[in-house]
């Protein structure tokens, strides 16, 4: 299984960034697919989290109402689309696959099996 992000970079704070990660290696409209993110010195947090089919969503309190989790399943791709960006969103973003469940989004790091690379995001002031 292989899971590559793209679409990180440098944005000024309040503005606006879309990342992807594309998925192959086994079935993808069958399993949960989540963002989470990790600024240095912290541990690795769930950011959003979409089940198999996209019906069902779920964000950490800090990106509710300013990032979007999807998927298109045709593509085998998820996408986290993240607008009014803060310097505190500055970290490395990574897409993760829970092959266990294709229904609930778990937050915990211990439910996710495959993971990408990640791709840094920087917002500045």
């Amino acid at each position: 299984v292989q899971l590559v992000e793209s679409g990180g970079g440098l944005v000024q704070a309040g503005g606006s960034l879309s990342v992807s990660c594309t998925a192959s290696g086994r079935p993808f409209s069958t399993v949960v697919m989540a963002w989470f993110r990790q600024a240095p010195g912290k541990e690795r947090e769930f950011v959003a989290g979409v089940n198999w089919n996209g019906g069902r969503t779920s964000y950490a309190d800090s990106v509710k109402g300013r990032f979007t989790i999807s998927r298109d399943n045709a593509k085998n791709t998820v996408y986290l689309q993240m607008n009014s960006l803060r310097p505190e969103d500055t970290a490395v973003y990574y897409c993760a696959q829970d092959i266990h469940n294709p229904v609930i989004v778990k937050t915990e790091l211990e439910a996710y099996t495959y993971w990408g690379q990640g791709t840094q995001i920087t917002v500045s002031l």
